[in-house]
């Protein structure tokens, strides 16, 4: 007795218009083959080890970055069961990269402007190899890379044998692709879109020989996934609508690249990649043959254009903001972020959550403590997200009623190993509660209260750009004159922050160069806390089918806390130029007092009882921001300065 129950694939596939499904020209008794399902579950029935692999090279028509005269081409790296050769059709999980064929090395550009670092490479780092694990998952032993690529995470192993296909896009000026790089503009979004209209029969794809192929084994169905600029890229195809592209899992992923180089209108870095921009990345991933010829011109202009002297928001920026287009989605949405990603910061995935939200796209959320991290290689985790992510494509790829729509909308991992469904996110029950500032007494540093601050206090620091933020914050028990603290009481319960907090700050500045106001949110409170960092344990975790120099195990990880009297929970900057807009940069009356508004990054925090809020003003954020020569006056009336916090239960949380 066959023990499987199965589905036809045709009720699944979304046909081309105009396209007569294969099945239709054929006799009743020659269905397409069907993949084997049980439990509302696809089965792991096919051989990884058997699978087909072919490389196909898409044509991206009407875009010619490169100015070649050729439609540019994008590499695509296909594996899919064996099975497809006699007519099983399969859904295509797709992952499209810039990094596959790796990264140059590539200067930085000089972020210390009082000339104190002339090279400006104090934060140098190879940043493909800085991010090897968190984006891939991979196993980093070189006998593993040299074997296993290009098919080296963990999609093969796990998908392919429960019958789907796996195309890796090797994108526009990387690798064996043409045309060029240029972060985040259309023609790079264009790349992964042609490989999705050639897997439904509307696009042109050629073998090595130059022989043009069929994707005929396709059901047309596909799903993007991926981590950081690999995540991104789903982003931006899912906002071009393009059909066939039924869902997208973009991890660490960028919704406006202003928001990843720029805020309110000021220039800043990725953090740990201090002097990086848009020309920078793209000089970066492009690996193509003959690059500098092909493209050198382009990048020079990105170059120019991104504008690293007002940081202002422009046409530049605009053309690489996925949200103008968020109303074209018609994919579902599975937003993975880290609460602790300091590079691809949070605010790049709750401002396309909101966006999603509003046009009430289907979708789900994971935030979890890491840092810029794959959810995969969490250890505690691992089999959950397994299982999630394994229901959803199976539910948008195959059509499975598995109930995982049913399930709760957010997974969020409030502390180290402290994981919880909601039933969406931010938190039910959250409300904003307004937080005043109050000047200190008796030399002390000021408070954080709902009470009303009495008279027209003045308090002033002195810009520096040697300490860090977390220097500058952690000692709260006496005054320093390079910021301004303020401290709430102690909380009397757990407090739970869920959101965006928001800092308003009436400021003058005097004398100087610093443009630069930079609002520290803070935990203060001996506690051990998690900071984005992991350690792989020693011990391999098996996952799916394995075949020589790819195991289909991992080494998987843990959070690394450390147990400190405090932590920085978000923060956030203005150039005060841009108290406005930050697309307009405007020359502030010496020792004027203006307000300024600044939205610190979203975070989900909770805040132990016992512990303290601090709200902590500088100017200069080292790691982030510009450095200037010190010695900028910042002049602050806390009477008419506040923060806005998101909190769950509302005021009523504070006690």
């Amino acid at each position: 007795m066959n023990k499987w129950k199965t589905v036809l694939i045709a009720l699944a596939v979304a046909v081309p218009s105009g396209v007569l499904p294969a099945a239709a020209a054929q006799p009743a008794t020659a269905q397409p083959a069907t993949a084997p399902i049980e439990n509302n579950e696809t089965q792991p029935v096919y051989s990884r080890a058997d699978a087909l692999t072919e490389t196909v090279f898409v044509e991206v028509a009407r875009v010619d970055s490169d100015s070649d005269g050729r439609p540019d081409r994008v590499a695509v790296d296909i594996m899919r069961p064996k099975e497809t050769a006699a007519g099983l059709k399969v859904p295509v999980i797709m992952e499209a990269s810039p990094y596959y064929a790796g990264g140059n090395d590539v200067p930085n550009h000089v972020v210390d402007l009082d000339g104190s670092d002339p090279a400006g490479m104090e934060y140098r780092h190879n940043k493909f190899s800085d991010l090897r694990d968190e984006m891939f998952g991979l196993d980093d032993s070189s006998a593993a890379r040299a074997i296993a690529p290009p098919f080296t995470g963990y999609y093969d192993n796990y998908f392919v044998p429960r019958g789907y296909a796996v195309a890796l896009v090797e994108n526009l000026g990387s690798g064996r692709a043409t045309g060029c790089p240029t972060t985040g503009l259309g023609n790079e979004t264009a790349g992964p879109k042609a490989a999705i209209e050639w897997l439904n029969g509307r696009a042109r794809g050629f073998d090595v020989a130059g022989k043009e192929i069929k994707a005929d084994w396709s059901t047309g169905r596909v799903g993007m996934i991926g981590v950081s600029y690999n995540g991104t890229l789903p982003n931006a195809v899912a906002a071009t609508g393009v059909q066939g592209l039924k869902t997208i899992v973009p991890i660490a992923a960028i919704s406006s690249w202003y928001d990843y180089y720029r805020a309110n209108g000021g220039v800043l870095a990725p953090g740990g990649y201090q002097g990086e921009d848009a020309d920078v990345l793209a000089r970066y991933v492009l690996t193509r043959d003959d690059a500098e010829h092909a493209c050198g011109a382009l990048i020079n202009r990105i170059e120019q254009d991104q504008d690293r002297v007002t940081g202002d928001y422009s046409r530049f920026w605009d053309d690489r903001n996925y949200l103008n287009d968020v109303k074209k989605v018609r994919a579902s949405v599975f937003l993975v972020h880290g609460l602790n990603d300091w590079n691809v910061k949070t605010k790049q995935a709750v401002q396309w959550w909101n966006a999603l939200a509003k046009r009430d796209v289907p979708r789900k959320i994971w935030l979890h403590q890491g840092a810029h991290f794959n959810p995969f290689s969490f250890a505690q985790r691992n089999a959950e997200w397994l299982r999630q992510l394994h229901h959803w494509f199976d539910f948008y790829l195959y059509g499975l009623r598995n109930g995982i729509m049913d399930e709760p909308q957010a997974d969020v991992e409030s502390g180290p190993g402290q994981w919880a469904q909601h039933a969406s996110w931010p938190l039910p029950g959250t409300r904003d509660v307004w937080l005043n500032l109050s000047a200190g007494r008796d030399g002390r540093n000021g408070v954080l209260s709902d009470r009303r601050p009495r008279g027209d206090a003045v308090e002033s620091f002195v810009d520096q750009n040697v300490r860090t933020a977390e220097q500058l914050a952690e000692n709260v028990e006496t005054t320093d004159p390079n910021r301004l603290a303020y401290l709430s009481d102690p909380v009397a319960r757990d407090v739970r922050l869920s959101g965006t907090p928001k800092v308003s700050v009436r400021a003058a500045f005097q004398g100087g160069h610093s443009p630069y106001l930079t609002a520290l949110l803070v935990d203060y409170g001996t506690d051990a806390r998690a900071y984005g960092s992991v350690v792989y344990g020693t011990t391999p975790v098996c996952y799916g089918q394995g075949v020589p120099g790819d195991t289909g195990c991992a080494r998987l990880a843990e959070h690394v806390t450390m147990t400190a009297p405090y932590k920085i929970i978000t923060r956030g900057w203005i150039d005060v130029r841009n108290r406005e807009s930050d697309s307009r940069t405007e020359l502030l009356r010496e020792g004027g007092f203006y307000d300024f508004d600044i939205d610190l990054q979203p975070n989900d925090y909770v805040v132990k009882a016992g512990h303290r809020i601090g709200v902590v003003l500088i100017s200069t954020d080292h790691d982030f921001t510009l450095r200037l020569p010190a010695g900028t006056g910042v002049s602050v009336e806390p009477g008419d300065s506040s923060v806005t916090l998101p909190l769950v239960g509302g005021r009523a949380a504070l006690g």
